[in-house]
């Protein structure tokens, strides 16, 4: 599967994109993220230095801000040649979040101050929404910031954090006042996770993996200069995040890797006399998902035109992201079936990265990503919330 909509520029930039990644990701970055083992923090500051050096660590930004100033399309392109070739999805919540916030609404002091760390890769950023009783529902966050003097004292808890354990720094919400609505008294922070009274406790996946985490604030001193906006204004800030993601095929193109590398499984496992490529059954199950899944990318690159001729979008990215969660965890499916015997991994070490990577290549490929791939119903807005949104907003019921 490739991009629908090319041109010879676009094809050249492809050219260019490919010879980048084919003479500059590390090799031992490629192994682990093709065989699916862990990556540690120094694996990600090294590729994300590497990307800062040629330009390319904030591809949604203009040229103006440092970013590259792509278009959606050879964005779009980009991605595509960026996960076939097996390069890792990056820490992006400082080219993804913090960065866009800070451009919009900080102070000049602070886009001097963390711009500049951001497009280098010297500051590795956390992402401080969900805690233990405010997941999908953000505005109930209990975590406070009482102003005293020129600083906030912060107590409370955040879960489900990604990376907080190497990551320099956390953009959080916190609550400063408890009048009024309640998303009303959001704040925005840029907490140093070197801070004193911060305690981070790995959450490891069933798989092994230690990606997520929980941070204990216990009276954490953050500057008053390391709000972002006004007081209350938190919630307003993470709106404009979510308009800033707009076109956004990365997923798109991270599940079409995964179609490749169900193509190696099934070419290499066997089902009975022959492999599982050769299955009925399997060919079957494959076409079907193919074409859900192509429905789904024609329907994102229609998005991609709306914003491109700058149109509105409409309520298309519901379907895009209800869609693209179901050829997720269906791809997934197929993957972990197509493996077999071999589907189910048994060395935990290895898959942290503290062993010779596993043997076939695609062992922790399977079975960890079917069970990670669940979580898709629920990120980012739960599937029962996209369904009613697509049966009140676009079928009228």
């Amino acid at each position: 599967m490739t991009t629908s909509i090319t041109t010879p520029d676009l094809e050249t930039f492809r050219a260019t994109v490919r010879t980048f990644l084919e003479n500059n990701l590390p090799d031992d970055i490629r192994d682990k993220t093709a065989a699916g083992v862990e990556l540690k923090g120094a694996d990600y500051r090294r590729w994300m230095g590497i990307l800062s050096r040629q330009g390319w660590i904030a591809v949604n930004w203009t040229a103006q801000d440092g970013g590259t100033g792509w278009s959606l399309w050879e964005r779009s392109v980009y991605e595509e040649e960026y996960y076939r070739a097996k390069a890792p999805r990056i820490v992006e919540v400082g080219v993804r979040m913090v960065g866009p916030v800070v451009l919009a609404y900080g102070s000049d002091a602070q886009r001097k101050r963390f711009i500049p760390k951001i497009l280098d890769s010297s500051e590795l950023w956390c992402q401080g929404y969900s805690e233990p009783g405010a997941g999908s529902d953000l505005s109930s966050l209990q975590t406070k910031a009482v102003r005293d003097g020129d600083v906030y004292r912060v107590q409370g808890s955040k879960i489900w954090t990604s990376y907080a354990h190497f990551a320099d720094r956390m953009f959080t919400l916190v609550r400063t006042s408890d009048k009024g609505k309640k998303r009303e008294g959001i704040s925005v922070l840029l907490i140093d996770m070197k801070s004193p009274g911060i305690r981070v406790r790995p959450i490891l996946r069933m798989d092994g993996r230690h990606e997520f985490n929980e941070v204990f604030l216990d009276d954490v001193k953050v500057p008053v200069a390391d709000r972002i906006g006004e007081e209350g204004e938190g919630w307003k800030l993470a709106n404009h995040l979510l308009g800033h993601e707009r076109g956004n095929m990365s997923h798109i193109m991270m599940i079409e890797e995964m179609f490749d590398t169900l193509t190696e499984i099934s070419a290499s496992e066997s089902a009975g006399a022959t492999t599982v490529a050769e299955s009925a059954d399997y060919r079957r199950s494959l076409a079907k998902i193919e074409i859900e899944h192509m429905a789904v990318r024609v329907t994102a690159e229609k998005i991609m035109q709306e914003v491109t001729a700058d149109r509105a979008v409409g309520k298309l990215s519901s379907v895009v992201k209800l869609g693209r969660n179901r050829s997720t965890q269906d791809v997934a499916r197929l993957m972990f079936e197509a493996g077999g015997y071999s589907a189910v991994p048994t060395d935990p070490m290895a898959i942290r990265g503290e062993g010779p990577l596993p043997d076939p290549k695609y062992l922790f490929r399977m079975a960890p990503e079917y069970f990670d791939s669940r979580k898709s119903s629920i990120a980012g807005g739960t599937e029962e919330i996209q369904k009613d949104l697509i049966a009140r907003r676009i079928l009228g019921l």
